[in-house]
């Protein structure tokens, strides 16, 4: 959780000194919306599924598997979003 925050901040602070439109920066807040509620909703999973099943159990390892892979997407979909909306402004402020 405390990767994503950082970026999520980092991208933030991009964001601000690239001075993004507003639009964007609600498709910004809200993939770092679904990146940190997907992190809530695994460690909620993960959790539970602990106490459930407390022993090592296939099943077990199944849906925290799946859990963790939500989390992953969530976040490999951020990155993107992240490029397609700061990629240009950053390219301009450095390389123009």
């Amino acid at each position: 959780m405390r990767i994503h925050l950082i970026a999520a901040a980092l991208a933030c602070g991009i964001s601000v000194l690239v001075g993004l439109p507003r639009q964007d920066w609600a498709i910004l807040l809200l993939a770092i919306a679904l990146v940190i509620c997907a992190e809530m909703i695994n460690t909620a999973i993960e959790q539970a599924v602990d106490l459930a099943s407390p022993d090592i159990h296939p099943i077990a390892k199944t849906a925290k598997d799946v859990a963790a892979g939500a989390v992953l997407l969530a976040a490999i979909a951020a990155v993107v979003i992240g490029l397609i909306l700061l990629g240009p402004p950053l390219w301009r402020l450095c390389f123009e």
